[in-house]
């Protein structure tokens, strides 16, 4: 997805007839399956779905063209004697300009290979970097916490425990910190099941570098080189004729 691409109701006029960018935004949706680097800028479309305008058409167009360029890539699976699960967490805070929520987003490792991602807009407005991050934080926690249970019902689950990487130093803290700041009162049900995964070791939460957060991909606009950068880190790899 281009850098500039407008978000804002106000950007341009509205399309006469909606229906087409409805059936190729719900098109799209069916290649998250297999298709993590694609998450972002489909999340972003599928929010106009109601009322798209023509700079949501030509950015439509621009996944398509982009979608075409890259039929010859899928996401790789290999054997490995490796089962360590271990998550990344990312947000951009206020990222959408039409209500200010952040984007939020989360993938999950199964030892090198991904195993489940998504890319979404919180439902609340967060006050600050540090709650929205908290709060991606706290939904990919949930998501490890489901491959967990699924593993253990499969009697493969790992005996080391998953790593949650964060980019947020302030959010890492607030994982093992049993004093509630003023700032994060009104989301202490999901501190609380952070920290007791924590507190249990269940869970180990680290920082991570902004060079090394994967989040990136799934939270917002890159450039083009971090963003093959990043498609190749998923795992997303040109499939042998």
């Amino acid at each position: 997805m281009s850098l500039t691409t407008a978000n804002h109701p106000d950007g341009s006029a509205l399309l006469d007839d909606p229906t087409p960018y409805r059936q190729l935004g719900g098109s799209l949706m069916y290649l998250l399956i297999t298709l993590p680097n694609l998450s972002f800028a489909v999340n972003r479309l599928c929010q106009f779905m109601h009322n798209p305008m023509q700079d949501h058409w030509v950015a439509l167009k621009h996944v398509l063209r982009y979608v075409k360029g890259t039929m010859h890539h899928g996401l790789r699976l290999m054997p490995s004697s490796s089962s360590v699960i271990h998550a990344f967490s990312d947000s951009d805070w206020a990222g959408c300009s039409v209500d200010r929520k952040s984007i939020a987003g989360y993938i999950a490792f199964l030892g090198p290979n991904l195993l489940s991602w998504i890319s979404h807009k919180q439902r609340t407005v967060a006050r600050s970097s540090t709650e929205a991050e908290y709060k991606a934080l706290v939904d990919a926690a949930a998501e490890v916490t489901w491959i967990q249970s699924l593993l253990r019902e499969l009697e493969l689950l790992p005996s080391m425990v998953p790593v949650l990487w964060c980019y947020n130093l302030r959010a890492t803290y607030l994982c093992s910190n049993p004093i509630f700041h003023a700032r994060t009162k009104h989301v202490k049900v999901d501190y609380h099941f952070v920290r007791d995964k924590v507190s249990s070791g269940a869970l180990k939460v680290n920082f991570s570098s902004t060079h090394d957060q994967l989040g990136d991909i799934f939270t917002k606009p890159l450039f083009a080189t971090r963003f093959n950068e990043l498609r190749v880190k998923l795992g997303i790899v040109l499939c042998p004729p």
